[in-house]
């Protein structure tokens, strides 16, 4: 684990569609061994998502990884599902 990173943690969902996905449902790590299903998730010291990973017995079934600037405003996203390529979204911070 890098200095900018905290440890795992796991949730049961994510919530909305805009980007970075929000995870809801917070679990501690020894309830995972009853659980075919769960999204493992490391942050920034400050908060912020950096990957998140969906697990479905044992195997990553699709992942987030998320870069942000200096203010914190997501700039990149990498999406990886299962059986298909990467998808890379670049954001220039321009108002929708």
């Amino acid at each position: 684990m890098t200095e900018t990173q905290q440890a795992c943690r796991y949730f049961l969902a994510t919530s909305g569609v805009k980007l970075p996905l929000k995870l809801v449902n917070e679990i501690e790590a020894g309830a995972l061994s009853n659980r075919n299903t769960y999204i493992r998730a490391s942050y920034d010291a400050s908060g912020l998502l950096l990957k998140f990973e969906k697990m479905v017995y044992g195997d990553v079934e699709l992942s987030h990884s998320y870069t942000y600037d200096e203010a914190g405003v997501l700039r990149r996203a990498e999406i990886l599902m299962l059986d298909e390529d990467p998808t890379v979204l670049e954001f220039n911070g321009a108002p929708a």
